[in-house]
């Protein structure tokens, strides 16, 4: 789990948000009525800086999406060495109704990518509850010339959905990454890869996959 859980609270919860989809698709039992909460615990990396991230929940609770203000991987050109990965560590505590879990059934990440030819562009992620293996890190890669937005996601197969505890509240970690290769392209280019959309802030998508937890007593 994340080192800094804990400590560092960053921003509190943000609810509603105009770039969500008014429905997504769904896996499992149908979501709960009552409202969900998420609040951003804890924010590190050298993409999110404490205060550039935030979250919105879906109105009909299917998903939940992720902003960021800040978040580019960039080399070539007059790039530092330290420019070429950006990281991301979100740690969120998702409150929901009495009687319900759930898990991350899908996750969808948007950026736009300018790499010259030569250059390659790398984006992986991967996400876990506090106290429980980490999922799989899904790497998805770009090659130049590339100068355009791009899309990727990552979906778990229903039977290995990996459920919060009923009854508990654990963060829920996500990790991600962002990587530019420019050493095989000219040097003069700078070649960038960030995850961003046409209104300047990143929306990454994480569909719900809800379960109504056991009747206790």
């Amino acid at each position: 789990m994340l080192s800094t859980l804990g400590t560092g609270a960053a921003a509190a919860a943000l609810l509603l948000g105009s770039a969500l989809p008014t429905s997504s698709p769904r896996w499992g039992d149908d979501p709960p009525a009552g409202k969900i909460v998420i609040d951003v615990a804890t924010v590190n990396g050298s993409g999110c800086r404490p205060g550039s991230a935030a979250v919105a929940v879906a109105p009909d609770n299917t998903a939940f999406t992720v902003t960021y203000s800040e978040y580019l991987a960039q080399a070539g050109g007059s790039s530092k060495p330290t420019d070429a990965r950006k990281n991301c560590q979100i740690a969120l505590n998702v409150h929901v109704p009495q009687g319900f879990t759930y898990a991350v059934a899908r996750a969808d990440y948007r950026g736009y990518a300018s790499l010259a030819p030569g250059a390659k562009g790398l984006e992986q992620a991967n996400y876990y509850f506090q106290g429980d293996p980490q999922t799989a890190r899904a790497t998805h890669t770009f090659s130049g010339p590339y100068g355009t937005d791009w899309q990727t996601s990552d979906q778990t197969d229903v039977d290995q959905l990996v459920y919060a505890p009923c009854g508990e509240e654990r963060y829920f970690n996500i990790n991600t990454e962002l990587r530019v290769d420019g050493s095989q392209a000219d040097p003069k280019a700078t070649s960038y890869m960030a995850m961003d959309s046409t209104d300047g802030s990143i929306n990454t998508l994480y569909h719900f996959a809800w379960k109504q937890c056991p009747a206790t007593g």
